[in-house]
């Protein structure tokens, strides 16, 4: 069973699910692939992990990197648990490259490589934003590229946490947008 709770944020609302193991999912309302992971049935329903979720939201809003974690329970494939390990490993403020994902995973898987395509589409179906920082992820261009919460958005984390910003753009065409 899945439990539901919403967050307020300064860049809109937040919806969180968990189950007993831990959060599920964190989606900004109307984002793409908005509540994809959710059971049909769920309650709405306080719940410890919820408090602590957003007691972090409430660090992480306020411009600071908060030192503690929150249970997660990650559900997808071992390719995606992969990937979103190695986000999590991104440190607070900093970027990385989608390319610079797949070397790293393909290091660690032992083969020669990975595709860098590959790395985009789990890092687009992760369901725990911010929590799980796929906002740091970024073309090799630094084009800020990919974020289902939507660029503005993107941008708009990645400033409170105060990343160097001088190497990034927004793409003026594609699907990125």
């Amino acid at each position: 069973m899945q439990y539901i709770s919403h967050y307020a944020s300064p860049l809109g609302g937040i919806l969180l699910a968990a189950d007993d193991c831990g959060l599920t999912g964190l989606w900004f309302e109307g984002q793409k692939y908005f509540a994809r992971l959710l059971d049909h049935d769920h309650e709405e329903r306080n719940a410890t992990v919820f408090e602590t979720a957003k007691r972090w939201l409430d660090v992480y809003f306020s411009g600071r990197e908060p030192e503690f974690d929150v249970p997660l329970h990650l559900t997808g494939t071992a390719f995606q648990n992969d990937v979103w390990r190695i986000l999590r490993t991104i440190p607070y403020g900093q970027t990385m490259t989608y390319g610079q994902i797949a070397r790293r995973l393909a290091a660690q898987r032992g083969v020669p490589s990975i595709s860098a395509q590959a790395v985009g589409g789990a890092v687009g179906h992760n369901a725990i934003s911010i929590i799980v920082p796929c906002h740091r992820v970024v073309g090799a261009n630094g084009s800020l590229t990919g974020y289902a919460g939507g660029i503005d958005r993107k941008m708009r984390l990645l400033a409170l946490e105060h990343a160097d910003m001088s190497r990034l753009s927004v793409p003026t065409r594609g699907t990125a947008l």
